[in-house]
């Protein structure tokens, strides 16, 4: 399957998981295509002052790979600032949110795996 930016589908959601703002989903691929592996890989846009609220996983993992901008990230309870090329794991049973404090745009993957 080759999936192109353009194709992909565009998720608008507004103040995700109690956070604040909205973020952009580019679904590049869904878990009907997945083939029970995960549930999604999107590249997400975060706008300036937005915020993917807390949340936990259970059954699945999420990884974060920031690929622009800078971005505020717990895992748990460690919070740090992460730049491209930066990445997060949040495993099964555990929490995390990420937060776009800067006046730019954050553009990073995220791949939910079962």
């Amino acid at each position: 399957m080759i999936r192109k930016k353009e194709e992909a589908e565009v998720v608008v959601a507004d103040n995700v998981a109690g956070g604040s703002g909205r973020l952009y989903k580019n679904m590049m691929v869904n878990a009907s295509e997945m083939l029970g592996q995960g549930r999604m890989v999107a590249r997400v846009v975060l706008p300036a002052g937005s915020c993917l609220g807390e949340h936990a996983h259970v059954e699945d993992a999420e990884l974060y790979y920031i690929l622009k901008g800078e971005a505020v990230v717990t895992d748990n309870d460690r919070t740090e600032v992460l730049h491209a090329g930066d990445a997060v794991f949040t495993a099964n049973g555990n929490r995390h949110s990420i937060s776009n404090r800067t006046d730019s745009d954050v553009e990073f993957l995220a791949v939910i795996m079962e």
